[in-house]
């Protein structure tokens, strides 16, 4: 059972909808590393792996972090990573030798497909869908600021 979560009555009802939103980003992102400690790899590189699948070819190393939902600075050595794990392949550009390009390969599908990422969902079991999508709306129209 998670803790009661108790903010100041002070505070503005758009303050603590920044604080709540916070503290539920958080929580999610516990729930997506237990999902996939097992797998031995972050949210981040999760995220850099199904970019990759979507894409369905090679993209550069720019436009995967240009994808990411956690913009990271450190977003090379999470594909490093993935590299050393052999779930990503890297090419560099015959024309332009700093341009890097990434591909996912087999084993980083045959991963993807092994993760109940479905399990995420189970998180906001507590909101019907007609809740569901009020707070999608909602979300949308924070990020469209």
């Amino acid at each position: 059972m998670k803790e009661q979560i108790n903010l100041p009555d002070s505070l503005s009802e758009k303050v603590k909808a920044i604080f709540l939103l916070k503290i539920t980003a958080n929580w999610l992102d516990s729930v997506g590393n237990d999902i996939l400690k097992p797998f031995q790899i972050t949210i981040q590189q999760y995220n850099i792996l199904r970019i990759l699948r979507g894409a369905g070819e090679s993209l550069t190393v720019q436009t995967v972090k240009e994808r990411m939902i956690e913009r990271s600075p450190n977003a090379t050595r999470l594909m490093d990573k993935l590299i050393s794990k052999k779930l990503i392949d890297r090419t560099r550009c015959k024309n332009d030798r700093r341009v890097v390009y990434v591909k996912i390969n087999k084993n980083g599908l045959a991963l993807l497909h092994k993760i109940p990422i479905e399990n995420y969902k189970e998180s906001l079991n507590i909101l019907t869908d007609e809740e569901s999508k009020i707070l999608n709306n909602l979300l949308l129209r924070i990020n469209q600021n």
